[in-house]
């Protein structure tokens, strides 16, 4: 038989989810330019008409709480699939005739070790603190996984193996939020119904979980969202509103035979923001504004809307340099991307 961490490093998710860099633990700019992004439409498509600059920051404000929000619902439902094995046993073994199978439930996962170090630790703890009350639905969905679990040869070897290894309790919980709740279209589509910002943060929300189950007493959960980071998203979205009107100057002798006022209203903010980047934040190198508002462009636009954003932006970064206006400095000490 083989060793149980040995059958699970055979297992699918460990070729589909790449282990994290333990150290990226926060909230990428890449997400904070998309909720500047979507705070920017709202403010200048009229979803929210005569939207002022206060109200923008707290609509901005909003989705990170979003962000948070959907955090602590996948620890909910992780923890509480985990901790089903007990209240399995105890409800089955409180039947009227219980089978000799009702009498001896595994609860060896109730009592995981790197599950109670989750519970103890103060990132749960804040984490809990944003919770929604979707508590039936998290319970629903513990149970769902939980039995799903059960059937699973990953959970029969977990259960064979003789005592608690550290490598072992870890590998049993990354298989459950892995497996049995990212790649479950029950959980999945539960979750996305709760919250809009599924799309938005599932990718960078699975990195921070399984950076978290590392070393879960490590990492704070303020940490998500760093000073450096909170000033950032609010100077982005400031600095492309106040300078509106001198960046629209800038782009539109670069739009040539496009016509400006028939853009994609989302392609125009994206270029706004690319345009902000180069000029008033000394520490992004230009490259990386490029490839960032591409990669957004081609995810949240048109067909045609990466190649569109990447000519203009490259174009403008062209004319910035030779002209001497785009002053870029600290490459290297800059927070990553």
């Amino acid at each position: 038989m083989l060793h149980f961490c040995q059958h699970l490093q055979k297992a699918r998710y460990y070729t589909t989810f790449a282990a994290p860099n333990s150290s990226r633990i926060m909230i990428t700019r890449r997400n904070i330019r998309i909720k500047v992004m979507q705070t920017l439409y709202t403010r200048k498509s009229g979803e929210q008409t005569m939207l002022k600059a206060g109200e923008a920051d707290k609509l901005l404000q909003t989705k990170f709480k979003q962000t948070y929000g959907l955090l602590a619902f996948q620890l909910q439902v992780l923890t509480g699939a985990a901790r089903y094995a007990e209240r399995d046993s105890r409800l089955r073994g409180a039947k009227h005739l219980p089978s000799n199978d009702d009498l001896n439930v595994a609860v060896k996962l109730a009592g995981n070790e790197l599950l109670w170090r989750i519970l103890e630790s103060d990132f749960y703890k804040d984490a809990m603190t944003h919770t929604k009350g979707h508590d039936e639905a998290v319970t629903e969905l513990s149970r769902k996984v939980y039995q799903r679990l059960c059937d699973t040869s990953e959970y029969y070897l977990y259960n064979q193996e003789e005592g608690r290894s550290k490598q072992g309790e870890k590998a049993i919980m990354e298989f459950i939020y892995n497996d049995l709740m990212l790649a479950n279209d029950i959980f999945t589509d539960t979750a996305e119904g709760l919250y809009p910002n599924w799309d938005d943060d599932a990718e960078m929300l699975q990195q921070i979980v399984m950076a978290y189950l590392q070393k879960p007493g490590v990492y704070r959960f303020d940490d998500l969202l760093t000073d450096d980071k909170r000033n950032y998203a609010a100077e982005l979205m400031q600095t492309v509103a106040e300078k509106h009107d001198h960046l629209s100057a800038l782009i539109k002798p670069k739009l040539k035979n496009w016509d400006a006022d028939r853009l994609a209203l989302l392609d125009t903010i994206l270029l706004e923001m690319g345009l902000a980047e180069f000029l008033y934040f000394e520490t992004i190198p230009p490259k990386v504004t490029i490839n960032e508002y591409i990669d957004i462009a081609k995810a949240y636009s048109t067909a045609q809307s990466g190649q569109f954003v990447n000519g203009i932006l490259d174009s403008l970064r062209i004319e910035l340099e030779k002209e001497n206006k785009m002053i870029k400095t600290d490459f290297r000490k800059s927070a990553k991307s």
